[in-house]
């Protein structure tokens, strides 16, 4: 549930506004007047509460629904209770999303943690670094020698910018992160706890064993890129480790040495991404992905969760399994696995 002591709503919207903001149609325009104070789910709702649903699979929690108006497609309207305005639309996520957005303001980008403005008295600032008029920079950040922030930017308490490394403007600095050998575009958000620029995995093996491999190489992060909380991205060992812009990337993941994401992909929590991957753009992969090094994700595959990959994956195409393949495939060693395994309790196996 919404609490006000963390996020308060900007206004009240009405029905009619949600609509128009949207393209949603509204169903009976006599509903047009109710307000909208909050966002919920559909199966708790509340008093003023605007909610979606996608299509009947997600439509079982409708008949006892309580909520001032709901978003929803076209095959599920008849199921919503009277009383409760019904906006039609094809895509009642998305626009659910933008009232969300327009309700809390502050939810959609995450805030400093002090509330400081400006430059706190408290925070370490090289003199030969440059912090552009407007950045904020919280107590115990530290912005290391000739490193860069730029106007808008925040740099939340203990963060640190490491020497000669560059943050754009409006862009997000989460608590406890840490930049170092990186160029970051404008607009991108690092949450808490993440590590970008640390050394990559490379080692050579000697008489003495494992001998490490120099890492100087950069990290290059593209314009309006999410990194989540206590994810790694590994500096680049010889060439760079390049994330693509609008990319979106989970907490827990781990990005190592010269991988290249491509632009507008979606990454999901505890994957693991090894050296010099490339990644088209419009890929999206599930929680707990792992990648061998040197693959190639073609542009717009679908990596399904928990799945492990060792060979390349053509553009477009859905993959799942351990070891991955085609999901058609994958789909149908499952079949075959569950078919085996009744038969053998069933008695019919042979041991």
């Amino acid at each position: 549930m919404t609490d006000p002591v963390f996020f308060v709503p900007s206004r009240r919207y009405s029905v009619g506004e949600v609509a128009g903001l949207t393209g949603a149609v509204l169903a009976d325009p006599g509903h047009s007047h109710i307000e909208i104070s909050t966002i919920a789910s559909a199966s708790a709702g509340g008093e003023g509460a605007l909610v979606f649903v996608d299509g009947k699979r997600n439509g079982v929690s409708l008949p006892t629904l309580h909520a001032a108006a709901v978003l929803c497609t076209p095959d599920v309207v008849g199921l919503v209770p009277d009383g409760i305005a019904v906006l039609v639309t094809p895509r009642p996520q998305q626009a659910f999303a933008r009232i969300g957005r327009l309700l809390y303001p502050d939810a959609e980008r995450p805030v400093g943690a002090t509330g400081e403005a400006g430059i706190s008295p408290f925070a370490h600032i090289d003199p030969t670094a440059h912090v552009e008029t407007g950045a904020i920079i919280e107590a115990g950040a530290v912005i290391g020698p000739k490193a860069g922030v730029g106007a808008g930017t925040v740099v939340a308490a203990n963060a640190v910018i490491g020497r000669s490394s560059q943050v754009g403007r409006d862009c997000y600095i989460g608590p406890h992160s840490s930049i170092q050998y990186a160029l970051i575009g404008n607009g991108v958000i690092i949450h808490a706890g993440a590590r970008i620029g640390q050394d990559g995995f490379g080692f050579a093996g000697g008489a003495r064993g494992p001998e490490r491999i120099p890492q100087i190489g950069r990290v290059i992060i593209q314009d309006n890129v999410e990194i989540g909380a206590n994810s790694t991205v590994d500096r680049g060992a010889m060439a760079d480790t390049i994330i693509g812009e609008n990319t979106k990337i989970d907490n827990l993941v781990q990005i190592a040495h010269n991988v290249r994401i491509g632009r507008n992909c979606v990454i999901a929590g505890l994957t693991g991404i090894s050296g010099s991957v490339t990644v088209g753009d419009n890929v999206m992969m599930g929680g707990g992905v792992g990648l061998a090094d040197h693959l190639t994700v073609g542009a717009g595959a679908r990596l399904a969760a928990r799945s492990g990959f060792m060979h390349d994956v053509p553009a477009g195409e859905i993959w799942a399994g351990f070891p991955a393949k085609p999901m058609k495939d994958a789909m149908r060693e499952f079949a075959w696995l569950k078919k085996m395994a009744k038969t053998k309790k069933d008695g019919g196996g042979n041991d």
